[in-house]
């Protein structure tokens, strides 16, 4: 029988299709890069919530994840000006975290935008 995954386990498993990520560590929490960009790790910060992972995402979408569904993302004051979301996993169906992920992938994937002179 297999066992249950929990905690970050979940983040691993949800992010083991997508090419060239490493699990590495940030600020001593588990975390996942791609080419040595954070894709998600572990909320460590004190206002965080238990069981809380933080995804890199741009902040337009952040917002939307919020709204949308308030019960799995949230915010807290130190996180505001990163792009970035937290995630409670106990919440988060598995589907969703996957699609999640692959969004932080094309997220720090992205190239950076030429600046017009």
């Amino acid at each position: 029988m297999a066992r249950k995954l929990t905690g970050f386990d979940v983040v691993l498993d949800a992010a083991r299709t997508l090419p060239d990520v490493d699990v590495a560590t940030t600020w001593g929490a588990s975390a996942l890069k791609v080419r040595g960009k954070m894709l998600a790790c572990q909320a460590i910060h004190k206002s965080a919530e238990p069981n809380s992972i933080v995804v890199k995402i741009p902040i337009d979408q952040r917002e939307e994840l919020i709204a949308a569904e308030p019960d799995i993302y949230y915010l807290t004051e130190h996180y505001v000006n990163y792009p970035s979301v937290l995630v409670r996993l106990s919440r988060i169906h598995r589907d969703a975290l996957r699609d999640l992920l692959a969004m932080a992938y094309r997220f720090a994937d992205a190239k950076p935008k030429k600046r017009s002179r």
